[in-house]
């Protein structure tokens, strides 16, 4: 069994992919556009019956950060992207590149935990990036 995470942009997914590219090295592995779908979407097979997506906008992504795959789409254009409960978490192996990853994700976002120490970590912080994704950046502590 495989987990994976799937994040729906909503017209910003090649924006993300960039951004994350640049933040955190991400190497897009797969990306197809809603025009390249060999079942293409007509108008009134949209979201609640209406106008299909905008051709040029991202049906599927997937992209890997370190050894983890995730997935990504601008879904079927339902408005603002939302991502609630659920935070990313991106474990670094210094304290130096928690601050440098912490920064790179903030930038247009919000921080929601400053990066400090805390009982588990010589580093960590949270932070949501400009789309709404919330990253805890970690530098975890050896655990007895």
């Amino acid at each position: 069994m495989l987990v994976q995470s799937y994040l729906f942009f909503n017209g910003r997914c090649e924006e993300a992919l960039e951004f994350y590219r640049k933040a955190l090295g991400a190497q897009v592995t797969m990306m197809m556009r809603f025009k390249d779908n060999p079942d293409p979407m007509t108008d009134g097979c949209g979201p609640d019956g209406g106008p299909a997506p905008d051709p040029n906008s991202v049906m599927h992504a997937s992209f890997k950060i370190g050894e983890t795959e995730v997935m990504a789409s601008d879904g079927m254009g339902g408005g603002k992207a939302e991502f609630k409960g659920f935070s990313l978490s991106v474990s670094v192996a210094t304290d130096a590149e928690a601050q440098r990853v912490f920064k790179l994700l903030g930038e247009g976002g919000k921080v929601e935990m400053p990066m400090g120490k805390t009982f588990f970590a010589s580093a960590f912080g949270v932070v949501a990036d400009r789309f709404g994704v919330s990253w805890m950046v970690i530098n975890p502590l050896p655990m007895p």
